[in-house]
């Protein structure tokens, strides 16, 4: 069986993404947070859940962010 990774877009996420990534946990054989801007705690809460964290300038081209998280992504997403 292949390996399948989850990568997710995310800004300000600090109220949501704990319970989220929790949630998913042993699910996924990687997990890539793509972060647009955030000015809260998002990206430390996803380094706490073992998440590659990237930044990503937000430039309103939601594609754009998707394609860099699966340039990112080492496994099938």
């Amino acid at each position: 069986m292949e390996s399948v990774g989850l990568a997710m877009i995310v800004r300000d996420c600090e109220e949501t993404l704990d319970v989220c990534l929790e949630s998913i946990k042993g699910v996924f054989e990687s997990v890539v947070i793509v972060d647009t801007g955030s000015i809260d705690s998002t990206k430390q809460i996803a380094i706490k859940h073992g998440a590659d964290v990237y930044d990503f300038p937000w430039i309103d081209d939601f594609s754009a962010a998707r394609n860099y998280s699966f340039e990112k992504l080492k496994t099938f997403w």
